[in-house]
């Protein structure tokens, strides 16, 4: 099960994941021997107490698997604000984010919308993970104490909600669909038992939104692909909860002329381990993360389906030098430590090579009538959609 050139999990965390391998092998059996990779995936990562992110093993930063933007730096929580200061004057309301992580894109937004004399009544934080949701009341209690009162936890979209969603880094997490052309037809990829270990078992497609999504797929022999049906629906519950406002997305992706190349044959699902890179979606389930790139075209057109405008869709890149990043980097003391952090941290967010191509801003609003908000302002990448 483990890997020798990868560090080696406690015996508690290797228990925990045993635990989940039980759990979903008795789930392969109640459905008859097989289930959808979707399925497979929210188990892994979602079951109570067990799953990646309801579990109890650290996640982010340098002791986690990955490292997110706001641990970057506390300029990119500054640029969110900007926007988030920007819309609120015209619509009001509150600022709900979606899976708040850490807690550090909470604190970094609040301190600035403070600082901006725009905070609003309330911070919601939808997080479905009692575990994150400990470490984000801790980290608001530690870098933003009197600021900590305004965060409100959710544990379902509100019916009505006016005002900003955020979302950093969250579509990515939500489990998609695997299919593979096998020569002649589209093949949806599931989850069975092989002796003691998972392994995939491909079936005809029985989905119809399935089936057309194929469609302009292309048409080569194992070719390997995802399809976020979930996420899809995700941006329709958001479409529904949002009566007057913005909803912000920023994750890594393509639109889906990039995502589903003819070059891009197995592609882009993967896990992460202790800052390592795992192709092997069923490596210490629970223990590793399990995500896949955007389909950013997918998303606009729910989006557009459920009655949203789209405000913008750009680079992370461009997304942070319009929000005016260069310029609160260009307040602090050239030659201090901090400089010198924040010019690292301004290298990875921003340059092509780094996160600056990678990820992408795209932003969704309903009713908004105002000028465009701080950050979608730039290079705006909508005609790749």
């Amino acid at each position: 099960m483990t890997n020798p050139q990868l560090p080696t999990p406690s015996d508690e965390a290797l228990q925990a994941s045993l635990a989940l391998i039980l759990h979903i092998r008795q789930a392969i059996h109640a459905s008859g021997g097989w289930i959808s990779f979707a399925d497979y995936m929210r188990m892994a990562l979602y079951t109570p107490g067990l799953g990646y992110y309801s579990g109890g093993a650290a996640k982010f930063g340098g002791a986690g698997d990955f490292i997110t933007a706001p641990e970057i730096s506390p300029l990119f929580g500054t640029c969110v604000a900007n926007t988030i200061q920007h819309v609120l004057q015209e619509c009001g309301g509150d600022v709900l984010e979606i899976g708040a992580g850490t807690g550090q894109l909470a604190a970094q937004i609040l301190l600035e919308l403070e600082r901006l004399d725009a905070l609003p009544s309330e911070y919601f934080i939808l997080e479905l993970s009692g575990e994150l949701r400990e470490r984000q009341r801790k980290t608001l209690q530690t870098l933003v104490p009197h600021l900590a009162h305004k965060a409100k936890w959710l544990d379902e979209l509100p019916k009505q909600f006016v005002g900003v969603i955020v979302g950093n880094e969250v579509l990515d997490a939500m489990p998609c669909e695997l299919v593979r052309f096998d020569g002649y037809n589209w093949l949806q990829c599931g989850v069975v038992e092989n002796g003691s270990d998972l392994a995939f078992e491909h079936r005809a497609i029985e989905n119809l939104k399935l089936e057309v999504a194929c469609e302009g797929f292309p048409h080569i022999p194992q070719y390997t692909t995802e399809i976020q049906l979930e996420a899809q629906g995700f941006i329709a519950a958001l479409a529904a909860s949002l009566q007057f406002g913005m909803i912000l997305l920023i994750d890594y992706g393509f639109p889906a002329a990039e995502f589903y190349h003819p070059e891009r044959s197995m592609g882009t699902l993967m896990g992460h381990y202790r800052h390592h890179s795992i192709h092997n979606p069923f490596f210490l389930p629970g223990l590793t993360d399990i995500t896949c790139h955007v389909d950013f075209s997918a998303i606009y057109h729910a989006a557009n389906q459920a009655g949203l405008s789209l405000e913008g869709y750009t680079s992370q890149a461009s997304y942070l030098i319009d929000a005016g990043i260069l310029d609160r980097a260009a307040q602090m003391e050239i030659g201090s430590v901090e400089y010198l952090r924040m010019s690292t941290a301004l290298q990875k967010l921003t340059s092509n090579a780094e996160m600056g191509e990678l990820f992408k801003v795209i932003a969704f609003s309903k009713e908004l009538q105002g000028k465009t908000a701080p950050g979608l302002g730039g290079r705006d990448r909508s005609g790749e959609l």
